[in-house]
Formats: structure tokens, sequence, C-alpha cells
């Protein structure tokens, strides 16, 4: 089974969250509250749920339980081996 990428999925709670506020805060702005739907339907197709709080619920439950990935594994160079000198020139 094909797993969404954890930081998208944060990037969309966030969004959605944001949005949320938004529309909150002036509920008559129609591109506001378009965005926030916008937002909230890819959220429901990412986490393949119907609803918009089916699909929060599932996105917080899945970041919660998928550990955090590190950059770079297993003290692995954080700049690509042979980068620095081809990035310090000729000498």
């Amino acid at each position: 089974m094909l797993l969404p990428d954890r930081h998208l999925v944060a990037d969309l709670l966030a969004r959605y969250r944001a949005w949320e506020r938004l529309v909150l805060a002036d509920p008559l702005d129609e591109t506001t509250r378009r965005r926030f739907e916008d937002v909230a339907y890819t959220l429901c197709v990412l986490m393949g749920q119907r609803t918009a709080r089916e699909a929060i619920w599932q996105a917080e439950a899945y970041l919660r339980r998928i550990r955090p990935v590190p950059l770079f594994p297993d003290g692995a160079e954080s700049v690509a081996p042979g980068f620095r000198e081809e990035m310090s020139g000729p000498g």
C-alpha cells in the first residue's frame, strides 16, 4: 500500500488550519472559502476519506505513528562527496 509523504501531509494540515482561521475571521469572503475547500478536498483525496473531518483525523493519526525520517541517515555527509571541492574551484 502506498503511503503519502509525511511532509506533504503536515504541510496540508498546516494550510488547512491557516485557511480555516481565515474563513472564521471573514466567512463571507468567497475566495478564502474556495481555497479552504480546495485544501480540504486535497486532504480528503490524499487520506482516502469522504469528509474533511475524517481526513484531518486520519492525517493527524498518520503523522503520530510515522517516525521522523532523518535527512542524513547514519552520519552521512550533509553535502555530496566532491561538492565542496567543486564549489571551491581550482586551487
